[in-house]
């Protein structure tokens, strides 16, 4: 797999250079800013950007920008953002266009290596990996959700393990059912949310973006 990385604190980029360089993967470039991040994605052309939200010059969301323009020029480049904090809106712009191939993992998580290393694979085969804070900060709002009140809590609780990145076998081993009880909540929800079948759509993806859109 072939990376660029964009991270401004010098210890954990390099870790994460050395990390992925021992589990195989080519690093294309590794850089601390925006600018040179814009540079890189679009001289490289890598197969997945791991990005961090905040970069020089402006500490905002450089980081994110950067790599939502990249999409642009590259529709579906598999991107997966690393932030101190949970913010949703940034989690929300990444899966807009519902192509997937989107992550947003809190920093810590850089550290259970198995699990990090899960995401990135997930995020590069065209999947999501949403943090499992997000899902539980989103889950934890109080208003109520038009979109998601139709869904039973079991439904519900198996679109929250969709939008982390969770095949039907990863939900039903966590759900303690069956893969058939999980194939019939998936297809549900796809239901409930009028989400028709269609080649041109990944349907995991828009009913996440449904479950971020009316959770924020």
């Amino acid at each position: 797999m072939r990376i660029v990385i964009a991270e401004d604190q010098y210890l954990l980029r390099e870790g994460l250079v050395r990390l992925l360089t021992a589990f195989d993967c080519e690093v294309l470039a590794a850089v601390d800013n925006g600018p040179d991040l814009n540079k890189a994605l679009l001289a490289d052309r890598p197969d997945l950007a791991l990005v961090d939200v905040r970069l020089p010059p402006t500490f905002t969301d450089e980081g994110l920008r950067a790599a939502l323009r990249a999409r642009a020029e590259q529709p579906g480049l598999p991107v997966l953002v690393l932030s101190q904090y949970v913010e949703t809106l940034y989690a929300r712009e990444l899966l807009a266009d519902g192509q997937g191939g989107v992550g947003y993992l809190l920093k810590d998580r850089v550290f259970d290596t198995d699990q990090f290393l899960d995401a990135l694979r997930r995020v590069a085969a065209g999947g999501t990996a949403m943090d499992p804070e997000v899902i539980s900060r989103l889950l934890n709002k109080n208003q109520p959700s038009n979109a998601l009140e139709r869904l039973t809590p079991r439904e519900l609780e198996t679109l929250s393990y969709m939008a982390e990145g969770r095949s039907n076998t990863a939900i039903a081993s966590a759900m303690f059912v069956t893969e058939k009880a999980v194939s019939k909540h998936v297809n549900n929800i796809f239901s409930k949310l009028q989400l028709p079948p269609s080649d041109g759509d990944n349907r995991r993806v828009l009913a996440v973006l449904r479950f971020l859109d009316a959770s924020s």
